[in-house]
């Protein structure tokens, strides 16, 4: 798949469905929250979410103090649906882009990804993603990804995903990252499907 065809895939889900209709929904986001605020060193860390789109993990970030967000996705009608619920937060910065062709201007302490990783079933992809990475997690910060684990979906919204467990996150990452952690996690969707999850935090060594 084409950066443009993403794109244009990604913006037609977001124009077209509401947060009821599509399955990453989540109205209390879990565990992403804790293990940031586990992996942060305070409410100063400076914050980047990958293919963060509606997410209200970023309302929630906002509301516990986190001021240095970063909310990263490829449809830039996500983003202006997030922006809205949020207009008295004028530090948050939004950023419509392919993360398989960014540049991050500067390194983050919490670099967060639920279920952008995933989608990326192309080497290519997936180097270009992991480039991006190395380059936007400071040295001691943390990457927190999540993607269907092995016994999770093989498709969302239409599209192929590649699972990991930690293991093969951890490998996939690569020796510059150690994983300290990992969890398991059981999503209920908004029609009450189940889907597996793993969570893999990798400390940039």
């Amino acid at each position: 798949m084409t950066e443009d065809d993403r794109r244009a895939h990604w913006q037609n889900v977001y124009l077209t469905k509401n947060e009821q209709q599509v399955s990453w929904t989540q109205r209390d986001p879990e565990p992403s929250l804790s293990l940031i605020e586990k992996y942060a060193r305070s409410t100063r860390a400076s914050i980047i979410d990958i293919g963060g789109g509606a997410s209200r993990l970023v309302d929630v970030l906002w509301q516990h103090g986190y001021q240095a967000i970063t909310v990263l996705d490829l449809s830039q009608a996500a983003l202006d649906a997030t922006r809205q619920r949020l207009v008295d937060a004028p530090s948050i910065r939004w950023i419509a882009a392919d993360i398989t062709q960014w540049q991050p201007p500067t390194a983050f302490d919490i670099w967060h990804d639920r279920a952008a990783f995933h989608f990326l079933v192309e080497e290519s992809d997936r180097e270009a993603y992991l480039k991006s990475l190395h380059a936007a997690v400071k040295t001691g910060g943390h990457a927190i990804i999540a993607t269907f684990a092995l016994d999770g979906p093989e498709k969302c919204s239409g599209l192929p995903v590649q699972r990991y467990d930690p293991e093969s996150m951890g490998n996939a990452v690569g020796p510059a990252f150690e994983l300290v952690e990992h969890r398991g996690h059981r999503h209920t969707t908004p029609w009450g499907a189940v889907q597996s999850f793993q969570f893999s935090v990798l400390r940039r060594s």
